[in-house]
């Protein structure tokens, strides 16, 4: 009896063990083979031009529909617009969680093309590279969404929650097309607990990874006009009114001044973690950030050496572009800047709008709101959810000794609309080397390292296996 028991005790214990394996040991992939594919499907949507304007993205939406489809995969177009379309498509599970949205846009920001060193919407491959607009933001991870799909269905995994794949237009500043377009009229097809999208980056030092950086919260776009008034005349009479002097004046303001330092729960937690893992005259810099006394210093030194991290530190106020005049010889009677607002997730527009006035100090120059496509301003996602936890123990899989640091994006993106619903939304991304300068988003030469994007597509795989796949 002794003997049968211990042998009930040993089955039982081997099939707890087998109940809990990784989802991923259950799954196996031929990364090699998928590597593969992966670059197929990412040089193919790299080749289409969907700089926006105008967009174009119906192209890219019916080329990645098409692949769905081939794998028995159901896809469905939603369009606003005819020639700009997103594509959504759906692997179902058993329901007893909510679903997962993966996200990648398909249109890109246009190019000059004479500052390229190759043809932008060529998918040149050289020195372990892809170029390509888009190539970073954000058709690697519309690749890696459509990767994810294809193997989930291949693999016949079995889900706990669906997995909605999402590939949409317009985020490049027209997500009226796209998210929004969506959020509005078919929510219930998109709606979920979790979504991951563009938004963090694998940073690697010497060809260490240093930290995986996951973002939970964004910056917001609140665009201000200075609007400079005086009398015209003739450009031979100078006039200290000048609408135009008056208006340089007024934008040289912003070299010197910007809206104070203001750090909220994300971006302490990211510079504790960072200075926990950098050498110590960055750490001493990423720890003391908090302290009056040493603040300005490491402020001067982020605003010379480290412009991103100045940048989280604050709402920041960049003038972009000026416009007056309309003939050589004529002085205008009006004259008008664009200030590209980036504010805190919890900034008062009403007060910084009253304090720009101050900085300006000229009652000729009304400090207006701009006319652009504006995002809602939402709390950050949580750190302490199922997904981020799973996010953190791929981090840790895939690159030990490195951390994960939950972050602030100074820029915009589509899962803004999505918190504003309630959705835990975060932001991942490719593996980009912190000694290369150029060829990022929106940049000149913008390309991703093969092996980055292969890396992305096996860091996406294993995070949702971590949340959706069933135990057993």
């Amino acid at each position: 009896m002794r003997a049968f028991l211990d042998r009930f005790a040993a089955t039982v214990v081997l099939l707890l063990v087998a109940g809990s394996a990784r989802a991923s040991d259950r799954y196996p992939v031929r990364w090699e083979k998928v590597h593969a594919e992966t670059l197929e499907h990412f040089t193919h949507v790299l080749r289409i031009d969907t700089s926006n304007p105008p967009g174009n993205e119906s192209q890219v939406a019916g080329y990645v529909k098409s692949v769905l489809e081939r794998e028995g995969i159901p896809a469905q177009l939603f369009a606003l617009e005819p020639t700009r379309a997103s594509v959504v498509a759906r692997i179902k599970g058993n329901g007893s969680k909510k679903p997962i949205l993966v996200m990648g846009h398909s249109d890109t920001v246009g190019v000059q093309r004479e500052n390229w060193s190759v043809d932008p919407f060529a998918a040149i491959r050289k020195n372990g590279f892809i170029y390509g607009r888009g190539a970073q933001d954000d058709k690697d991870n519309l690749t890696a969404g459509l990767m994810l799909m294809l193997l989930l269905k291949r693999l016949n995994v079995k889900l706990d929650r669906d997995v909605i794949f999402l590939s949409e237009a317009g985020e490049e500043g027209t997500s009226h097309v796209g998210i929004s377009f969506m959020v509005e009229k078919h929510w219930d097809e998109i709606d979920a607990e979790y979504a991951l999208a563009e938004g963090g980056y694998v940073a690697e030092r010497n060809g260490k990874v240093r930290f995986v950086e996951i973002s939970t919260t964004e910056k917001v776009p609140r665009g201000l006009k200075l609007v400079a008034h005086g009398p015209a005349g003739h450009g031979s009479r100078p006039r200290p009114d000048n609408a135009i002097i008056r208006l340089a004046a007024a934008v040289a303001k912003f070299g010197s001044w910007q809206p104070p330092m203001r750090l909220n729960d994300t971006t302490r937690a990211y510079f504790e973690r960072l200075a926990a893992i950098s050498p110590p005259e960055e750490a001493w810099r990423y720890a003391h950030i908090t302290e009056r006394d040493k603040a300005p210093q490491i402020e001067r030194y982020f605003a010379e050496h480290e412009i991103g991290h100045y940048s989280i530190l604050r709402t920041t106020v960049s003038p972009t572009m000026i416009t007056g005049g309309f003939r050589a010889n004529v002085i205008p009677a009006d004259a008008e800047a664009f200030l590209d607002v980036r504010a805190l997730p919890d900034e008062d527009m009403d007060q910084l709008r009253a304090e720009i006035r101050r900085v300006v100090a000229d009652s000729t120059i009304d400090v207006l709101p701009a006319e652009r496509e504006e995002r809602p301003a939402t709390p950050p996602s949580r750190v302490d959810t199922e997904m981020f936890r799973a996010l953190e123990r791929v981090q840790q899989r895939m690159f030990p000794g490195a951390i994960t640091l939950p972050a602030m994006l100074t820029g915009a993106t589509d899962m803004a609309q999505l918190r504003a619903h309630g959705i835990q939304a975060y932001g991942f991304g490719p593996i980009v080397d912190e000694a290369d300068g150029g060829g990022g988003a929106h940049g000149d030469d913008e390309r991703l390292a093969v092996t980055s994007l292969e890396k992305l597509v096996e860091f996406l795989w294993f995070s949702v296996l971590e949340v959706a796949a069933s135990p057993n």
